[in-house]
């Protein structure tokens, strides 16, 4: 049976007694949104986060992952080129009347030119190019896509086109997009810097990058815009303030600059009335256990990793934390056993946990120790 147990410290003397800042309630006329802390994934806002979308362009970000992960693999090289089919020109290209990187069909381009083609640029042609190139052809790419996407945990994630362009079941979600961003800046940092490059100019024609929070002076570093009539306009983007990473999807809205005014607004409510801060060092000592059959009538228990939780400025005196166990636990017990979970619960926010593990071995008390605690056991439960 499942029980909780008080932590054995007073967590107030885990922080300093700082007078609340605030946090005012915040709200956007995005009909998507979603505002997370980029290390721990804590949400810190939210709207329709679940609900499957049209993603337009902002889709192009699982098309610059297969590229990067088939970059990091030795699959392709950065300098390979790519040959630019007629299909590629005649849907993508300047013949299209979409976005495109003004390819010139049957022509070769390397790869890192079609990414910065597609990152900076928007580029659908450069984008079908990079399908094509690296599976055959786009639905094959775009099977390839979704798989992909399944395995990160983008479960309600759809893709038909490395574009973006509008069809019936090309869908995602805002939680999806933003599982994809944290993907591309955690596990690629050596090609993450191309989003945050401002302009590329391919073909004697200079295009600058569309993500309006590059210009804004807020640490902001990437990734991507989308805009179709069906989806409206929406952004994948991230930022960067004194070590900690927000990342932020919003989707929905009616004009360019209304969706730069909320992915700004937004991501200053995350910078200003948030804050991650250190709970417990690895391998700290949290608490103890009671331990049931060993030589030993409890055992010490510990974290294998660094734990920080993301706290509202306004509510770090109604933080409750609380261990969650098994029990009984019994005996033997090797050290790095997990044994429960450190909890920690804070206002608007979900709970923030960390499995907590065995800090020593306990071995198996002797046959009457061990019948002793049997029989308590059965007389008063645990």
């Amino acid at each position: 049976m499942k029980r909780l147990k008080s932590l054995w410290v007073f967590m107030a003397l885990l922080f300093p007694l700082l007078l609340p800042m605030g946090a005012q309630a915040v709200e956007t006329k995005a009909s998507y949104a979603l505002l997370l802390d980029a290390e721990t994934g804590v949400a810190l806002f939210e709207k329709n986060a679940d609900a499957r979308m049209s993603p337009a362009s902002m889709s192009k970000l699982m098309t610059v992952l297969m590229a990067f992960e088939a970059l990091d693999s030795g699959a392709v090289t950065g300098d390979e080129e790519f040959f630019v089919s007629d299909d590629a020109w005649r849907r993508g290209g300047a013949a299209s009347g979409g976005s495109t990187m003004f390819l010139k069909a049957r022509s070769r381009v390397s790869v890192l030119d079609l990414l910065r083609g597609v990152i900076i640029q928007s580029g659908n042609d450069a984008c079908i190019a990079l399908a094509e190139g690296l599976a055959g052809s786009e639905p094959a790419f775009a099977e390839l896509m979704t798989e992909r996407a399944q395995e990160l945990g983008m479960s309600r994630s759809t893709f038909l086109n490395s574009t973006g362009l509008p069809e019936p079941e090309h869908k995602t979600t805002a939680r999806d997009l933003a599982t994809l961003a944290r993907q591309l800046i955690n596990n690629h940092a050596d090609y993450y810097r191309l989003f945050s490059e401002r302009d590329f100019t391919w073909n004697n024609i200079r295009q600058t990058n569309r993500n309006p929070l590059l210009y804004a002076n807020i640490g902001a570093d990437g990734l991507k815009t989308g805009h179709t009539r069906e989806s409206g306009y929406g952004l994948v983007a991230s930022a960067e303030q004194n070590g900690r990473r927000l990342i932020l999807v919003i989707n929905g809205l009616n004009s360019k600059r209304e969706r730069a005014r909320e992915a700004r607004k937004l991501m200053t409510f995350g910078f200003r009335n948030f804050s991650r801060d250190l709970l417990v060092e690895a391998g700290q000592s949290v608490t103890e256990l009671p331990v049931w059959h060993g030589d030993e009538a409890s055992v010490k228990v510990t974290t294998n990793q660094r734990f920080d939780i993301v706290t509202p400025r306004s509510g770090r005196r109604k933080m409750v934390a609380t261990v969650t166990f098994e029990k009984p636990v019994l005996a033997p017990i090797k050290t790095g056993d997990r044994l429960g979970k450190l909890r920690v619960t804070l206002p608007g926010l979900v709970p923030q946990e960390v499995d907590l593990v065995a800090a020593e071995d306990i071995d198996k008390g002797n046959v009457f120790g061990r019948a002793i605690d049997s029989l308590i056991y059965l007389m008063v439960g645990d």
